[in-house]
């Protein structure tokens, strides 16, 4: 029998279009409805003559980090261009998800990958990572994000550069908010995505917004939709893969209706 713990339940799908698919499958074969609404747009960095140049000189550099899914997709697009990967240069990501897409689609997995908290912390914490003095590594990311992996590298002697290999953008806003009456929860993936939403919904509509439950993949996300305003519940999920996000969407679902009303007081 198909599978119904998400039946009854619209789940809106904030992930970028091109990454929504695999996530939104799960939510229907555990019997909800996916509503999409992309909050973020991703555009291809490729172009880019600083780009190219630095990627050219890729044998300069003895590790190579990708940040997220988004890196290694654009980021080994460019290097491809640029004359592939080198056997030579050892591969960190930072996340679960990073590295299942460095495997699928480089056909190598990561030498370096956080064994249980997904994070630049984390990844900062293995051995090979804290003894980088005199060498080159390069942090495959989009245009900004966090400093901190390229600041503590530094600090313990790295020299480290960027590749910058997409920029996000914020999505037109939608033609109109039938989304949002039909919603019962929110996915959220990034930061971004979460200011961006709040943008994307008209000023006297933000209430109703507010009022909406949120799945975040990390604790920093939570915190900044509670500073946004939101007031419902802010669960975070165990991982940041698509699975966990519905195994927590589940568990919010199977939770009784009298918790559900005590969390909303």
């Amino acid at each position: 029998m198909p599978k119904t713990e998400l039946s009854g339940l619209t789940i809106l799908v904030t992930r970028p279009a091109h990454q929504a698919a695999p996530l939104c499958r799960l939510i229907e074969a555990a019997g909800g409805e996916p509503l999409r609404l992309p909050a973020l747009v991703i555009h291809d960095n490729g172009d880019d003559p600083a780009l190219r140049q630095r990627l050219a000189h890729l044998s300069d550099y003895q590790i190579a980090i990708f940040v997220s899914p988004n890196a290694v997709t654009f980021g080994l697009d460019a290097i491809r261009r640029s004359g592939g990967l080198l056997d030579s240069l050892l591969l960190a990501t930072v996340g679960k998800g990073s590295a299942n897409a460095l495997c699928q689609q480089s056909g190598r997995r990561p030498d370096l990958v956080p064994r249980e908290s997904y994070d630049s912390e984390a990844l900062l914490q293995l051995e090979p990572l804290q003894h980088v003095s005199g060498k080159r590594i390069l942090i495959i990311r989009g245009s900004g994000g966090r400093e901190l992996l390229a600041e503590t590298l530094r600090q313990r002697g790295a020299r480290v550069d960027y590749a910058e290999v997409y920029r996000r953008a914020p999505p037109p806003p939608p033609a109109d908010t039938q989304w949002l009456k039909r919603t019962d929860i929110i996915t959220l993936t990034s930061g971004e995505a979460l200011g961006n939403l709040v943008t994307l919904t008209p000023q006297a509509l933000r209430d109703t917004l507010y009022e909406k439950p949120l799945v975040v993949v990390s604790e920093r996300a939570a915190q900044r939709a509670r500073q946004l305003g939101f007031r419902r519940e802010v669960l975070v999920t165990p991982l940041a893969g698509d699975a966990a996000i519905v195994a927590t969407l589940i568990e919010w679902a199977q939770r009784p209706v009298i918790e559900l009303e005590k969390s909303h007081e």
